[in-house]
């Protein structure tokens, strides 16, 4: 089993914060870095860090447990559309990610080309993936607008939009237990900048260094004010 974290996962929001990116967000670089400023200067017009995040998108609990699998090789990037230099290196196994998103299809541009959001679907269409588990953390339950708060509204969403034959190599779950690292390969640690709030930035960072992770997209380090560059930018 190969398995996947999106940070955005841990690094969530409250109910009813309306200016959440999981009510819908493009991906650009204002996305990533000025919307987090401008959130956080809503917060507090005197914010002189990302702290002012805090109340409003929290870290939840939990991501420390993926420092059980320390030494199964391990990759990290600040998008899942890089996912697929980890796909090519091991192909055809089953793949949990664990994330705020299915990551299955894109509504928006070409959905033959490998975004953040359709790169697993892409991967179960091109054999690259065997089995896809789509794992919504549980803090979903209390987030009503969240993917996963609804499971089977989710999939009804998803049915439309994948054939029969890819519906059977999937799984939609809520707050599945993690894997014994025993059945663990490799993982794969994303980012999400867009998605995931720039005061998370250390969390992810350390939990990278622990698991020794491989480079395949530098990740963000967004300091407060100068705006965002990457940890090799």
């Amino acid at each position: 089993m190969l398995l996947s974290l999106d940070w955005d996962a841990f690094s969530g929001c409250r109910e009813l914060v309306f200016d959440a990116p999981i009510w819908g967000t493009p991906d650009r670089e204002a996305d990533r870095v000025d919307a987090w400023r401008a959130r956080a200067l809503k917060r507090d017009a005197q914010a002189t860090s990302w702290a002012a995040l805090d109340n409003d998108f929290p870290l939840y609990p939990g991501w420390q447990a993926f420092a059980q699998y320390a030494g199964r090789p391990t990759f990290v990037a600040w998008s899942h559309a890089h996912a697929w230099a980890w796909l090519e290196r091991f192909p055809g196994r089953e793949v949990l990610n664990i994330d705020s998103h299915h990551d299955l299809y894109s509504l928006s541009g070409d959905s033959g080309r490998v975004r953040p959001g359709n790169w697993a679907g892409l991967g179960l269409e091109r054999g690259l993936i065997s089995h896809y588990t789509a794992a919504y953390p549980s803090w979903h339950a209390q987030v009503p607008v969240t993917e996963g708060y609804d499971l089977a509204r989710t999939r009804a969403e998803v049915v439309a939009h994948l054939s029969p034959e890819l519906l059977r190599r999937l799984t939609l779950a809520r707050d599945l237990p993690l894997p014994p690292a025993a059945e663990v390969e490799a993982l794969l640690l994303v980012q999400s900048p867009s998605w995931s709030s720039p005061a998370h930035d250390p969390a992810f960072a350390s939990l990278a260094r622990v698991l020794k992770a491989q480079v395949l997209s530098e990740p963000y380090q967004r300091l407060w004010p100068t705006g965002g560059t990457t940890l090799g930018g």
